[in-house]
């Protein structure tokens, strides 16, 4: 278990998971990627997430993943989902496996909970007391309902234990309600339109797919926002980092491995878990749009 201290601010880059045609997890691959988004220049790692297709993972699969993350980051900040399972047991013994990885903090999904807000508040409040790493919370689309009230998260951040939640609402006025009772903790964009008016109003980090393969992008505009204070720079990050977002939207998150594998990680598969299949137009479609930023000085990726 990590003893670092926690920065809960900041770029958190999200981890895809690598599958063979026969999609078991080509680890080896793993192992590269995880060294070349450290390379990236986010804060903070995000291993076991949506993107990494958590859903369809074991919890042995994700257990080794987190650790390899662990291993290869340089030193960066690795954070995990640790609540999957479906029994409160399993989800007890989920969070003592996922700690032993050396992961500097947990991530706690909503569970499909937020229909019910005393539920909701009790569930993760109890849950809590079972690690003694940071917090963040996550309203994973995958269990629904899955939207926090802001009342719930402000209950939540005063019991001291959650440091943040990355919030996947996608309406700037939910996001400025839970920016109203952050406190320390730190909100942190999931929806990329709203990226640059949520830092306006006070969200301090970002957790967005596109990260997954351009957090070099995020990295810069959070470096022009929140440390040179230019606007202007940052804004026009921003729209290039829409771009990207519009590039990988179809088809994520095969979208975003096949745009890796031309950034580098070139044993990169496009294969997932799910029912992506990208054709030869989709293809040529994100090696167009590769090029094109090589060709237009538009730097996505740190090489």
């Amino acid at each position: 278990m990590s003893t670092k201290e926690f920065n809960n601010r900041g770029v958190y880059s999200l981890i895809l998971t690598p599958f063979n045609e026969d999609r078991s997890i080509d680890f080896n691959t793993y192992e590269k990627y995880v060294e070349w988004q450290a390379r990236q220049g986010a804060d903070h790692l995000f291993a076991c997430c949506g993107s990494s297709e958590m859903m369809e993972l074991t919890l042995d699969e994700r257990e080794k993943l987190a650790k390899i993350a662990v291993e290869r980051a340089g030193g960066m900040s690795v954070v995990a989902t640790a609540n999957l399972e479906p029994t409160w047991h399993g989800q007890l013994e989920e969070i003592k496996r996922i700690e032993q990885t050396g992961v500097d903090g947990l991530v706690f999904v909503s569970k499909g909970y937020c229909g019910d807000n005393d539920r909701l508040f009790t569930y993760l409040a109890e849950l809590s007391t079972h690690t003694t790493l940071p917090i963040v919370l996550y309203e994973f689309p995958g269990m629904q309902p899955h939207l926090m009230s802001a009342a719930v998260y402000g209950r939540l951040v005063e019991t001291g234990r959650f440091v943040g939640i990355k919030d996947t609402t996608c309406k700037i006025e939910t996001i400025k309600e839970k920016i109203a009772v952050q406190g320390d903790s730190a909100v942190l964009q999931a929806n990329i339109p709203y990226l640059m008016e949520a830092y306006e109003a006070g969200a301090r980090g970002v957790v967005a797919t596109p990260t997954s393969c351009g957090a070099y992008l995020f990295a810069k505009m959070y470096d022009e926002f929140f440390v040179q204070n230019d606007r202007e720079a940052a804004n026009l990050t921003h729209q290039q980092i829409c771009m990207l977002d519009n590039a990988i939207d179809s088809g994520f998150c095969a979208s975003a491995k096949y745009l890796v594998s031309l950034c580098g990680v070139d044993t990169f598969n496009w294969y997932t878990r799910g029912s992506h299949e990208l054709g030869a137009a989709r293809l040529k479609s994100l090696r167009v749009f590769h090029e094109w930023c090589k060709a237009t000085g538009l730097k996505y990726y740190n090489d």
